[in-house]
């Protein structure tokens, strides 16, 4: 008998058993539903604040997706509420294929949340610690990790000591320590400069086209959101409802060249229309 559904309504708690012990490595085919999420707040002062209403989004096994729209329309709360940080006022997000006991999400924060007072070795190896993985097994994780992002020789440096390429290259390792199936990304490009965030961005690719797992992605530019996606998510401004799902339909691998073609630069348009409201 398979797994149940692991469920998010109200509690801070994933649902579902399967009588197994956790996984190294995470299988090919957790699906990701978000049903109808709307999220309130309310602080007993002011009138309540409406962010989201009515949210659906499906994410596939390995899909990257976009999500677009203007400041304040809830795109920081929905990734949120997908990494379990947050409840939702009403409506569910259902991991299909996920494992009990392990988060199936892994998340990189617009600060990048890197703690300053470890070492990049010892901020990649947070979460292995968290799900009390091995002195060994974390050892050997995070260096193929480091190894992965280009961050050798790097280990023992704190944070500040970091360029903000480097920074980033961190936060994304250790976001991937625990290999989540989806990797939740909240405008995790927008303090570099021009040169390093498009370094960076094919790293992503890179990272993305190796396989084995799903991007959830939050940005406010959308040349990024094109070049990055396989589908755009497009909100609209607060309570954020999705006004259209763009399927970007570009060819993998990615690469600088793509953004001189016609097709890309259509589709940049036509997301930039829709945030204006001025239709397709």
């Amino acid at each position: 008998m398979g797994c149940s559904p692991r469920i998010w309504t109200r509690k801070r708690f994933w649902t579902g058993a399967c009588g197994k012990r956790p996984s190294q490595r995470w299988g090919p085919e957790l699906l990701t539903r978000i049903e109808e999420v709307s999220k309130t707040y309310q602080n007993g002062r002011t009138e309540p604040l409406r962010a989201l209403a009515g949210v659906s989004l499906e994410l596939g096994p390995h899909e990257f997706v976009c999500m677009v729209g203007p400041s304040g329309c809830g795109k920081s709360t929905l990734l949120s509420i997908v990494a379990g940080l947050l409840e939702p006022s009403s409506g569910a997000v259902v991991f299909e294929g996920a494992e009990p006991g392990r988060p199936p999400t892994g998340m990189v924060f617009q600060d990048l949340g890197l703690f300053p007072w470890r070492t990049v070795e010892r901020n990649v190896a947070y979460g292995l610690e968290e799900l009390h993985i091995g002195r060994a097994g974390r050892r050997a994780r995070v260096r193929e990790l480091i190894s992965m992002v280009g961050l050798e020789g790097f280990e023992n440096r704190f944070p500040h000591e970091l360029s903000g390429g480097m920074r980033q290259r961190a936060a994304m390792a250790r976001a991937l320590a625990t290999d989540p199936a989806l990797l939740l990304m909240d405008e995790p490009l927008s303090s570099l400069d021009a040169q390093t965030r498009q370094e960076m961005q094919m790293e992503l690719c890179r990272l993305y086209e190796a396989g084995g797992r799903s991007f959830l992605y939050v940005t406010h530019d959308v040349e990024e959101a094109i070049f990055l996606g396989d589908r755009v998510v497009v909100l609209s401004p607060r309570p954020g409802r999705v006004v259209e799902i763009i399927r970007v339909g570009l060819p993998r691998p990615r690469s600088h060249a793509l953004r001189t073609q016609i097709t890309f630069n259509s589709l940049v348009g036509q997301v930039g229309r829709l945030l204006r409201g001025d239709g397709n």
